[in-house]
């Protein structure tokens, strides 16, 4: 599951909230944790406040789940500079972004990525999302990163199902394709995917887990059930941006404050309001 960051009132990171949002998350039995992903609006905390928020997670998680760790970036350069600086002790992998705004070609992807790939001393999972980074990393060119030794999978958040469907038929076995849309992630796994980066499961640890282990187990009525259980709240944690939503959700559950930093802001009134009817 993709971690939030979660900051005091006063937008500094808020440790005491942290760590009772990974026993929260750990109690419903997610399989593993990435920090600093997106969701963590990683765009908006400094290298100090990740390097702070890594060794906490490190050091309260103490290896009960695997940790992934995202670092990426729009200039190839800088990435693997902070890939250099970074103690990876107790990261399993990394989780790395398609790089936006730069619109680059798919060899130009592709080079990023094998900069990235050989540069870093842990397994790398790729990340594509063209609606956050202008431009979608196509099948081809993910499965001509899937042969290369360091590169352990996909997270898959083009919403184009038939993409999804080539990488799945053509990738080679050990390849993990992991969906990057909760709302797809049953689907996806009835084709071969084998699990989500979930924003949902900050909120619904225990539910979405249980969603997705049936979908693994090939129970998809199960699946299904809980999956339209999520089809309500689910637009509503991005109708005012990531993690804005969530962040609602998880102050109502008594877990961190609602607060997120500029250029995001807090849940207008209306959000709030049907947050709270749903729940």
């Amino acid at each position: 599951m993709a971690l939030i960051t979660p900051f005091t009132r006063e937008l500094a990171v808020d440790y005491e909230a942290l760590k009772k949002l990974l026993d929260f998350v750990l109690e419903g039995k997610v399989d593993y944790l990435v920090v600093n992903g997106t969701t963590a609006e990683s765009a908006t905390t400094t290298f100090a406040e990740k390097t702070g928020i890594l060794e906490f997670c490190k050091q309260h998680i103490n290896g009960r789940v695997p940790l992934m760790y995202g670092v990426g970036g729009n200039n190839t350069l800088h990435v693997t500079e902070t890939i250099a600086a970074t103690d990876f002790e107790g990261i399993d992998a990394i989780l790395s972004v398609s790089p936006a705004y730069n619109k680059p070609s798919q060899q130009g992807i592709y080079q990023h990525f094998l900069h990235i790939a050989e540069t870093s001393p842990v397994p790398v999972m790729l990340y594509n999302v063209p609606s956050r980074t202008g431009s979608n990393m196509t099948a081809e060119t993910t499965l001509k990163l899937a042969l290369h030794e360091n590169i352990i999978g996909i997270k898959e958040a083009s919403g184009n199902l038939e993409q999804c469907l080539f990488i799945a038929k053509h990738k080679p076995k050990d390849f993990m394709l992991i969906s990057g849309d909760d709302m797809m992630a049953v689907p996806m796994m009835s084709f071969g995917a084998v699990g989500a980066i979930s924003v949902l499961a900050n909120a619904y640890p225990e539910k979405f887990s249980s969603m997705t282990r049936h979908a693994l187990n090939g129970n998809f009525e199960a699946a299904a059930e809980l999956l339209l259980s999520f089809v309500d709240v689910n637009p509503l944690l991005y109708e005012e941006g990531n993690p804005v939503g969530v962040k609602v959700l998880l102050e109502r559950f008594g877990v961190c404050t609602a607060s997120v930093r500029l250029p995001l802001v807090e849940a207008s009134a209306g959000l709030r309001d049907k947050i709270d009817k749903l729940i």
